[in-house]
């Protein structure tokens, strides 16, 4: 598993860097003008994004699941639910990976200073630098450091599935409505993606790595996995006289 985090990580780092490089040239750039018109073919409206009304609305109700307000307050309720299960590592690196997520947007914004889509075709108000996107940055941080940390606290199989799958879609979803709204260019998501995934991972890789030197020290933040409950065997029929 420690292997698969790395080769992640790597992967993530990689395609940051060249998603990054494409963005300066004259073909990355192209691509973004080329899916930002697609998603504008009003010319009447250039801020009216295709398809119809509702599709706009819940898309900006999606989008706002990569705030900070929101990604903060569901950060809160996490965090006091992996501390009433006494998962005190679990809780603390999820704390400091979504601060660390913040610094590490803001710190990309402020070297690559990227302008946004022009004004006239944004569905939603912007602040700051484009590049990376924020929003799919700390949602892919924050959901899949969520699914993460859940896994590594209630180890079923079919659990573990199930969260890094909604955690997956959930900063999927949340990227996409950045492009869909025009609030980003298509590079800028999928750079957010790339560094939220290599953030993510080495969160994981060091709630590994301190696990494991804790787990040789009996240190007092190594998370307990949550126990299994044992299926309870069904009681011997009366009707049946073999059963007993």
């Amino acid at each position: 598993m420690a292997l698969t985090a790395l080769f992640v990580t790597a992967i993530s780092v990689t395609s940051f860097i060249e998603i990054a490089d494409a963005m300066t040239e004259a073909d990355g750039q192209a691509f973004d003008h080329q899916v930002l018109a697609l998603l504008r073919p009003y010319a009447d409206d250039p801020g009216r994004p295709w398809g119809p009304g509702w599709l706009k609305e819940a898309a900006a109700d999606i989008t706002s699941l990569g705030g900070i307000a929101v990604l903060g307050l569901f950060a809160l309720i996490v965090i006091v639910f992996l501390l009433s299960q006494r998962k005190w590592l679990s809780s603390l690196l999820l704390a400091l990976g979504l601060a660390g997520g913040v610094m590490l947007s803001e710190g990309l914004k402020a070297v690559f200073e990227r302008e946004r889509p022009p004004q006239l075709m944004q569905a939603v108000e912007t602040t700051n630098a484009s590049f990376p996107s924020g929003h799919a940055l700390l949602a892919t941080v924050f959901y899949l450091s969520v699914a993460v940390m859940l896994t590594r606290a209630f180890p079923r199989p079919g659990f573990k599935i199930f969260v890094l799958g909604v955690g997956m879609v959930m900063a999927l979803l949340v990227g996409l409505t950045r492009i869909y709204l025009g609030a980003h260019w298509a590079t800028d998501v999928f750079a957010g993606w790339a560094a939220g995934s290599a953030w993510a991972m080495a969160l994981w890789l060091a709630a590994y790595g301190i696990a494991r030197w804790q787990k040789r020290r009996r240190a007092p933040l190594q998370d307990e996995p949550s126990p299994i409950e044992p299926e309870t065997p069904e009681p011997p029929s009366i009707d049946d006289p073999t059963k007993v």
